[in-house]
């Protein structure tokens, strides 16, 4: 079993920055593929930036690129997210992710959650 717990989050203005932490526990070394999930109201959830612990490679969705820079330190078991340039559209619940067995992207489907983090980006 694997367990996430969010950081970070919170309000900011648009063209503001963010940073947001997961931090994982349990049978972490089975992990291959962990990042973030978001999903505001109405809409479905989207991976928008997932990296593989094991060989550093990062995944990001196009609607994020250049903003968002996920990063981890394998020391802590923690992964972070570094948000710049938000945009009221970035507003929704993130939630850290992560997965084993093979394959890795945005488009991974993901047993383990954390509880989430809001991040709410106003105009």
């Amino acid at each position: 079993q694997v367990q996430l717990v969010e950081s970070g989050g919170g309000s900011v203005q648009a063209g503001g920055s963010l940073r947001l932490s997961c931090a994982a526990s349990g049978y972490t070394i089975s992990i291959n593929c962990m990042g973030w999930s978001r999903q505001a109201p109405g809409k479905e959830r989207e991976g928008v930036a997932i990296i593989n612990p094991k060989d550093g490679n990062t995944y990001y969705a196009d609607s994020v690129k250049g903003r968002f820079t996920i990063s981890q330190d394998n020391a802590k078991n923690t992964v972070y997210l570094q948000m710049s340039s938000l945009k009221p559209g970035d507003t929704a619940m993130y939630y850290c992710v992560a997965a084993e067995g093979s394959g890795c992207g945005t488009e991974r489907t993901f047993p383990y959650w954390g509880q989430g983090t809001q991040v709410t980006v106003s105009s």
